[in-house]
């Protein structure tokens, strides 16, 4: 059992930056894959990032490659992901996800991962 607690949302504008971080809580963190996925008003949940156990390897979705950046910390059990030249469409619900499965961070599945955090807002405004 993992639990997961987000952290670092809020507002910026069209262009800033912010930095997410997914503390989590177990001593088993280094084994799991972690991903950040996120949901706007009236879309599906989506991924954006994910990072294998060791941090050596990441994945992104197209929408957000070349402007953010997921790495992990295993010494902290945390995942962070850092979001440059934020766009207005990136504006949504994001949550840190992990998965018992090594292959997950890659395609980035949302149904193989079992635990969920609660997720942080980020809204970019115009």
């Amino acid at each position: 059992q993992v639990q997961l607690v987000e952290s670092g949302g809020g507002l910026v504008q069209a262009g800033g930056s912010l930095r997410l971080s997914c503390a989590a809580s177990g001593r088993t963190f280094r084994r799991f894959a972690m991903g950040w996925f996120r949901q706007a008003p009236g879309k599906e949940r989506e991924f954006v990032a994910a990072v294998d156990w060791s941090g050596g390897n990441t994945n992104y979705a197209d929408s957000v490659k070349g402007r953010f950046t997921i790495s992990r910390d295993n010494a902290k059990n945390t995942v962070y992901l850092q979001m440059n030249s934020l766009k207005p469409e990136d504006t949504a619900v994001y949550y840190c996800a992990a998965s018992n499965s090594a292959a997950a961070w890659s395609p980035g599945r949302l149904w193989e991962y079992e635990y969920w955090g609660q997720g942080t807002q980020v809204t970019v405004s115009s």
